[in-house]
């Protein structure tokens, strides 16, 4: 199967690359990946996306994006892709499935996933108390007791939105002292709804349907506590789903790809988008924005491919 444009990931980022791609004729190809929709999918309402004043389903949002994409002519491929070259050009995809997909310009957004803390009670609670995005969920605690894990700026920025919902939130952090920035905990050490569990880790989060506390240990004497909570929020950072191009593309120290501002990597045709490469902002309006700039980009750059094939050929039939 071959596609002018394939996009990996159908998240905001990739699912606006879809569209923007198939609004300029390029028949753009979607695999959809692990997720289809992307973490936003997961998510029960989203309350920040522009143009849905009394908010959205995160699922009703990624579907009603894909939607709209194939409108235009986007087709998508529910298949997981296991290895890529990226060595020449058209690039070579090879599915779980045994497929082989060519593509003559390579959008990325597969996005990165939150690092879990991989304790008992984490994946059967998720959704049920346990939350990886306070600007998505945040609302859901208005006046409940909440518990963050994380010591370093996201954990505090998500902690501090988090107060102006919740009744009362108690950071806990595996060390005696923060790695956030001084400014963030200025404001959290001011803050009258935050206290902090030092040199603890959470062993296990407990509830049967819901989130009703967190089993804690302190890692200097050994004494283990039940704090009771409604939710927890992990923010021990996030993993880029990158491994399928570690030694084809340039990553950074913590495995984002590295691309310019305007999407492209150092390989000329493919283009990375959304949260594979951002690890500041990582919404779903960014990622968006993000996939709409890597569509304009493949767009171009195929313009400018078929323009050379076009000058070359015409030289080529110049009599000497």
């Amino acid at each position: 199967m071959h596609s002018k444009v394939v996009i990996i990931g159908s998240g905001p980022a990739g699912l606006t690359a879809a569209l923007y791609a198939a609004r300029a004729n390029l028949e753009p190809l979607v695999i959809r990946g692990l997720q289809p929709g992307g973490l936003i999918a997961t998510t029960s309402e989203v309350e920040n996306y522009p143009g849905f004043i009394e908010g959205i389903g995160g699922f009703e949002l990624a579907d009603n994006m894909e939607k709209q994409a194939a409108r235009f002519g986007a087709r998508y491929m529910d298949a997981i892709v296991e290895r890529v070259d990226l060595s020449q050009r058209p690039f070579r995809l090879v599915t779980d499935s045994g497929e082989e997909v060519t593509a003559d310009a390579l959008i990325i957004s597969t996005g990165a996933s939150p690092r879990k803390l991989g304790v008992p009670g984490e994946d059967r609670l998720a959704n049920r108390g346990v939350s990886y995005c306070a600007t998505c969920d945040g609302f859901f605690f208005r006046n409940k007791k909440v518990v963050v894990v994380g010591g370093g700026n996201s954990a505090l920025d998500e902690g501090l939105f988090l107060t102006r919902y919740v009744s009362e939130l108690k950071i806990v952090h595996r060390r005696d002292a923060l790695r956030a920035d001084p400014i963030l905990q200025e404001r959290a050490f001011s803050n009258p709804k935050i206290t902090f569990v030092w040199n603890s880790v959470v062993e296990e989060i407990l509830g049967d349907d819901k989130v009703t506390g967190v089993r804690v240990r302190n890692l200097k004497t050994g004494e283990v506590s039940i704090i009771e909570t409604d939710g927890v929020f992990p923010y021990i950072g996030h993993i880029p789903n990158t491994s399928l191009f570690k030694g084809q593309l340039e990553l950074d120290e913590n495995g984002y790809i590295i691309a310019d501002h305007r999407t492209r990597t150092a390989i000329p045709g493919v283009f990375a988008a959304g949260d594979v490469v951002d690890h500041i902002y990582r919404q779903a309006i960014t990622a968006a924005g993000e996939g709409c700039k890597a569509a304009m980009e493949a767009t171009w750059f195929l313009s400018e491919q078929e323009h050379a094939a076009r000058k070359s050929a015409e030289l080529a039939t110049t009599p000497a």
